[in-house]
């Protein structure tokens, strides 16, 4: 399979949409409904559909499992304009991004673990529940008095303010990303780049106009806008799905045992992506003839960015 870790076009303007799947199992349901929804947003805004392979998480990863989430979008006429971008190659952009952030004072080092977070809150009376996010309170920041003479774990980004933005299908959206989240990583203690980091360099470099992707990714926003900000990069429109939701309403995920896509008839499959969406029902015998009947609905829904 073809790797590409340079920027795919970001300089040739236009609307670009992306999907960018982590290689830990094949597609499901609900992965689906993201790729889709990516797609038909990109080409009803007239521009390119690109896919990122999210492999930082390398412990993570499946071996083989990129590829065959490639050949389950190809099997649903879902093919990337541009072979797809494998953030494992991205280590020297990320770099340079943290490197960008500590000299303007945004970024610093950390040497917490996850116990004396939870200790911290513990002594606030405040206990750490599975469900809920861990909230860095920012022990330390320099003006806290800095690591305190321990070794650096990790790398933090220096969150500031309330963050606003409107999503395109939830409407305005804010949040005070210090009060909500804290100082989130950067770069982890084990070497590891952080989600978000990773996710804005790329979105920047690959030229990503419009984010369309799951409802639970919703909260993430705020954190990126900030990242986005402080680099000096241009905010996405932002459009957050419905998700598909298993028998005990969680979110349908391969952590709780999600099953594969059966791609024996992808129309079918797409079709069912497509009323989570809210799309009406489509007749055709081929995955390309039903994107092409599928997307006049989708423009008429969500041909331009509302923001």
């Amino acid at each position: 399979m073809l790797r590409t870790g340079g920027t795919t076009g970001g300089a040739t303007g236009g609307a670009c949409g992306r999907f960018a799947p982590s290689p830990t199992g094949p597609l499901h349901a609900g992965s689906l409904v993201a790729a889709l929804a990516s797609w038909l947003d990109a080409r009803a805004h007239g521009g390119r559909w690109l896919v990122r392979i999210e492999d930082v998480d390398t412990p993570r990863c499946v071996p083989g499992a990129a590829e065959h989430i490639l050949q389950q979008l190809a099997q649903c006429g879902l093919v990337p304009d541009e072979a797809p971008l494998w953030q494992s190659t991205r280590g020297a952009a990320y770099a340079q991004a943290l490197q960008r952030l500590q000299d303007r004072a945004a970024a610093y080092p950390c040497a917490c673990t996850r116990k004396d977070i939870d200790a911290y809150w513990l002594a606030q009376g405040l206990p750490h529940t599975p469900e809920a996010e861990r909230v860095y309170p920012g022990t330390c920041r320099p003006e806290r008095g800095g690591l305190g003479g321990r070794p650096a774990r990790a790398w933090r980004l220096r969150a500031e303010g309330v963050v606003a933005w409107q999503d395109r299908r939830l409407g305005a959206q804010q949040q005070d990303v210090a009060q909500a989240v804290g100082d989130c990583v950067l770069r982890r203690a084990d070497g590891l780049w952080a989600y978000q980091l990773a996710v804005v360099v790329d979105d920047a470099a690959q030229g990503v106009t419009h984010v369309v992707r799951g409802e639970d990714l919703a909260d993430n926003t705020a954190r990126q806008i900030l990242l986005q900000r402080a680099l000096g990069l241009p905010t996405p429109a932002y459009l957050h799905t419905p998700l598909v939701l298993a028998g005990d309403g969680r979110k349908l995920s391969k952590q709780n045992g999600a099953k594969p896509l059966d791609l024996h008839d992808p129309v079918a499959a797409l079709q069912s992506a497509a009323a989570v969406l809210g799309l009406p029902l489509v007749q055709a015998p081929t995955p390309a003839l039903w994107l092409a009947h599928a997307l006049p609905a989708w423009a008429q829904a969500w041909g331009s960015p509302r923001l």
